[in-house]
C-alpha cells in the first residue's frame, strides 16, 4: 500500500472521520499509530480505498459478505424492494419478504425449526434466545429455572445478557458488575489433546463435564449456549461434531434448552448450510446473523420449534414474549436475505464451497509447513493458525504484544485485509474467490507473516 499523503482523498476522509466518528472494537489512540481505511466502494471480494488501492477481503468483513461486495444479484433484488416498501413496523403489520424468508429458513432445518423472530444483529438474537428460554419456563411453571451456561471462550454478543454468556476477558472483565453470573463449563477445542488424545477424545471430556454440571444444577439451569463447531472471537477453537450430539442428548435428559448461536458459522461457513447439521441435530434455539443479509443489511433471526412458540400462545399478554425494537423484519433486509438464499440455490453454494476449500487448501500447503506456524485448521470455509509468542520479534521497546496490529498493517501494506486475534491469524474469505484470487491470498498471507517476523 502507498503512502497516504496529507493531501490525498483517504487522508481528508481520515481526518474528518478522527474527529467524529468513535469506531467499535477499537482504542482510537491506537489509530495514531495504526492505518484507518478510508474506504471509497468495494467490488465482488476487492475493497478499494479513496486513493485507489485495493484490499482483498479475506476476512469477509467480519464474516459477512458471503458474496463479495456489491453483488449485482443482490442489489438488484433490494433495488426492486425499495420501489415497493423500504420499512414498516412489524408489530400488527405483515409483508411478503418476511413471510417468504421465514418459510425458507424453516424449510432449511426440515420444518423442524418452524418460528422465526427478527432482530437487527447478533447480540440482539442472542438476547432474545436468553429471554425467550427462561419465559418459557416461567410459563410452565418453572420459574427458578434463571440460569445458564456457557463454554469457556464463549464469545455471544457484547449486550449485557450476550456479554454474560461470553468469556472473553477482553471484552468482559471492565462490566462484570452488570452481568448476570453463569456456568462456565469447559470448552471441547480440539487443541487442548494431550498425550494421544483425539479431538472426539476431547469432546467426550468436555460433555462429562457438562454432565456433572447438569446433575447437580439442571433445576435451575434454563439453557446452554454453545456455538457449534468453531468458537470463533476466542481463537476459531474448532471441535469434533461428537460434542454437539453429546450435548443435545444432555440437554434433552436433563430438560435443559439448547441455543446455537450460528451467527458467525451459519450459511454454510462450516461446510454444511448449518453447522449443526454435522451433527445429525438441530437446537431448541438457533440464532442467525451476519451472513444471513449476505453482509447487506442488520438482520437478525432466533428460529425455535412449534413446541416452544406454543407456550407463548395464549390469551393472557403477559405470557406471550413482548419483545421488539424498531426494525425487526425490516422489508429491505429480508429482501436482500431472500436474494442471498437464491444464490445458494441457484450457484449450488454448498458443493461449489467443498471444491473451493480444497483448492485453497493446497494453496496454503507452504502457510501451514511453515516452521513458524502451528495448529494450521481448517473446517469449511475457515482456516486458521497461531503464530507462538516466542516466535515474534520484539518492538524497539521490548514488547511483542501488538502482532494483531502489526500483522494487520502488513497485511495491508500487501493488498490484504486481515484481522487477527491476538496470535490467531484467521481466514474467512467470501465464496466468490477465482483461482488467482485464491493464488493472491495464499501468497500474501504467506509474505505478510514472513514480513512480521522479520520486523
Amino acid at each position: 500500500m502507498n503512502p497516504i499523503t496529507t493531501h490525498s482523498p483517504s487522508s481528508r476522509l481520515i481526518a474528518r472521520s478522527r474527529r467524529h466518528v468513535w469506531h467499535p472494537c477499537t482504542q482510537m489512540q491506537h489509530h495514531e499509530k495504526l492505518p484507518l481505511v478510508a474506504l471509497s466502494h468495494g467490488a465482488g471480494p476487492w475493497l478499494f480505498d479513496q486513493d485507489g488501492h485495493r484490499f482483498l477481503d479475506g476476512i469477509s468483513s467480519w464474516w459477512t459478505n458471503l458474496f463479495g461486495h456489491a453483488n449485482p444479484r443482490i442489489n438488484a433484488a433490494l433495488k426492486n424492494q425499495m420501489e415497493k416498501l423500504g420499512h414498516a413496523m412489524l408489530a400488527g403489520f405483515t409483508h411478503e419478504p418476511v413471510v417468504e424468508l421465514s418459510e425458507r429458513l424453516s424449510a432449511l432445518t426440515d420444518n423442524t425449526l418452524s418460528h422465526c423472530f427478527y432482530a437487527s444483529d447478533g447480540a440482539s438474537s442472542v438476547e432474545i434466545a436468553l429471554k425467550m428460554s427462561f419465559h418459557a419456563w416461567k410459563n410452565t411453571g418453572f420459574p427458578e429455572k434463571q440460569e445458564f451456561v456457557c463454554l469457556e471462550g464463549s464469545y455471544h454478543g457484547e449486550t449485557l445478557g450476550a456479554l454474560s454468556v461470553t468469556d472473553v476477558a477482553l471484552y468482559k472483565d471492565i462490566y462484570a458488575p452488570l452481568l448476570r453470573n453463569v456456568h462456565i463449563i469447559a470448552s471441547p477445542d480440539a487443541r487442548q489433546a494431550t498425550d494421544g488424545q483425539s479431538a472426539r477424545d476431547v469432546a467426550i471430556q468436555a460433555a462429562r463435564e457438562l454432565e456433572m454440571l447438569l446433575e447437580a444444577r439442571s433445576g435451575n439451569i434454563a439453557a446452554l449456549i454453545i456455538e457449534p463447531l468453531i468458537q470463533c472471537a476466542t481463537g476459531f477453537a474448532m471441535h469434533d461434531p461428537l460434542y454437539l450430539k453429546e450435548v443435545r442428548a444432555l440437554c434433552d435428559r436433563f430438560q435443559i434448552h439448547l441455543i446455537a448461536d450460528e451467527i458467525a458459522v451459519g450459511f454454510g461457513r462450516t461446510g454444511t448450510f448449518f453447522a449443526c447439521e454435522q451433527a445429525g441435530i438441530w437446537p431448541d434455539f438457533l440464532t442467525l446473523s451476519k451472513g444471513l443479509s449476505g453482509g447487506y443489511l442488520p438482520l437478525s433471526v432466533v428460529m425455535t420449534t412449534s413446541a416452544i412458540y406454543d407456550i407463548f400462545y395464549s390469551e393472557e399478554l403477559t405470557k406471550g414474549f413482548l419483545h421488539s425494537h424498531t426494525f425487526t423484519g425490516n422489508p429491505l433486509a429480508c429482501r436482500a436475505a431472500l436474494a442471498s438464499l437464491d444464490i445458494f440455490r441457484d450457484d449450488d453454494v454448498i458443493n461449489r464451497n467443498h471444491t473451493n476449500a480444497r483448492l485453497l487448501n493446497s494453496r496454503l500447503a507452504g502457510l501451514a509447513a511453515h516452521e513458524q506456524v502451528e495448529n494450521f485448521r481448517q473446517c469449511g470455509m475457515v482456516w486458521a493458525f497461531e503464530v507462538p509468542a516466542a516466535h515474534l520479534p520484539p518492538f524497539s521497546d521490548g514488547s511483542s504484544a501488538s502482532f494483531a496490529g502489526r500483522f494487520f498493517a502488513t497485511a495491508l501494506e500487501n493488498g490484504l485485509l486481515l484481522r487477527p486475534i491476538d496470535n490467531t491469524v484467521y481466514l474467512m474469505p467470501p465464496y466468490i474467490l477465482d483461482e488467482n484470487e485464491m493464488d493472491f491470498l495464499a501468497e500474501q498471507t504467506l509474505r505478510t507473516l514472513d514480513m512480521v517476523l522479520k520486523k
